[in-house]
């Protein structure tokens, strides 16, 4: 059996972009690293999208909005984003990006092999694919096993589910410099539901639609929501460029207790997913940056994470989302309706003062929120 310092179980967005950091910090030149994957990365198969005010990974930026539009049936309302960029990342750009600096290191293999088992043996761990074993001194698993959250009740599991089209239109319809972030004028069905558009000009754009329930539906109902916004847009001829689907989990499950002291769990198995919007990749961003810098100084990962204010946050949110699925577009609403979109955002990204907190969270309903609290409180 070959043995390494580091093996990544899984190769998706957190093992990539902590390989990068790796990379770029150059510490780890003198350890060996093997990423394992049953998918090459060779396709597109997904879109990333964030919030930003720097020029990291701006050379893969597909497309950047400084405007973005929210709307319910009742108003519509453009955000200002200014000190940020809404910024669209296609998956094969960032893969192609990694993967080529990856080949550049002679430290550092991937392996196209599914990995079936892993576990830890005293001071070492052994990983096992579908046809050889491999042995290591720390794992680091992004492989998401969704029964670790259905198995329990006291954390609330919500799915980010959502089909998108990019459909190119005859009919010159969209502002290439208006995001869509959210738009619940759609019919909410007793869920939370929204449309989101990404323009990449006049005539092109993704067009999602999205959930935030329990439970998923069936492709014709994503699809045939979609034809008719496309249909409300004045649109009447079109092409379907591409298509995408996904399903992120929304939780605060505490991922982190599942760590030992040589395997972290990376990724939305790890926790690393914004447990109240499902954003992923600027989460990855900063997370992999922090296991970059505690590497430099520990080596035990039960060490690792750290509970903040904004895992509370999330939690109260979630809680009110999975009693009151209906009221989901009344929530977002509250807060985009008068709040100030830049101060949102930096909340989103955790990176306020307790009294900036005040000033978002006393914009959403409070009936619904004490209620949440005071269950918490005395469950």
């Amino acid at each position: 059996m070959k043995h390494y310092h580091y093996i990544f179980t899984g190769s998706g967005l957190s093992a990539l972009m902590t390989v990068y950091e790796m990379i770029l910090s150059g510490k780890f030149n003198d350890k060996t690293i093997l990423l394992l994957d049953e998918n090459p990365k060779k396709s597109n198969d997904r879109t990333w999208c964030f919030w930003d005010n720097s020029t990291q990974f701006d050379e893969i930026v597909s497309k950047k909005w400084n405007v973005a539009l929210f709307a319910d049936e009742n108003f519509r309302r453009n955000l200002d984003l200014n000190p940020y960029q809404y910024k669209m990342v296609r998956g094969l750009d960032f893969y192609n990006l990694i993967f080529d600096l990856i080949s550049r290191q002679e430290n550092i293999h991937f392996v196209n092999q599914k990995v079936i088992d892993f576990e830890e043996l005293g001071n070492h761990c052994i990983v096992k694919t579908e046809s050889q074993n491999y042995t290591c001194n720390k794992i680091f698993n992004s492989i998401y096993n969704p029964n670790i959250v259905k198995s329990q009740s006291k954390y609330p599991l919500l799915q980010q589910h959502f089909i998108g089209w990019f459909i190119k239109s005859k009919e010159e319809v969209f502002d290439k410099n208006t995001a869509t972030f959210m738009d619940f004028s759609v019919e909410q069905r007793g869920n939370t539901r929204f449309m989101y558009v990404l323009p990449t000009s006049s005539t092109e754009a993704l067009i999602e639609y999205t959930l935030f329930s329990k439970d998923l539906l069936s492709k014709e109902e994503y699809e045939n929501e979609i034809q008719k916004y496309i249909q409300k847009l004045g649109i009447t001829d079109y092409e379907i460029v591409e298509k995408e689907q996904g399903n992120i989990p929304m939780t605060s499950y505490k991922f982190w207790k599942h760590n030992t002291k040589n395997i972290l769990h990376i990724g939305s198995v790890g926790g690393w997913t914004k447990a109240s919007t499902g954003y992923t990749f600027k989460n990855t961003t900063k997370k992999s940056k922090a296991l970059i810098q505690f590497l430099s100084n520990e080596s035990d990962f039960r060490k690792f994470h750290k509970m903040d204010k904004f895992w509370f946050y999330d939690l109260l949110f979630l809680d009110v989302l999975f009693r009151r699925n209906d009221l989901g577009s009344k929530v977002f609403s509250s807060l985009f309706k008068k709040g100030n979109p830049t101060l949102i955002f930096k909340f989103l990204d955790e990176e306020t003062s307790f009294w900036e907190d005040l000033q978002v969270i006393w914009k959403c309903p409070k009936g619904l929120f004490v209620n949440a609290l005071l269950m918490r409180v005395f469950k």
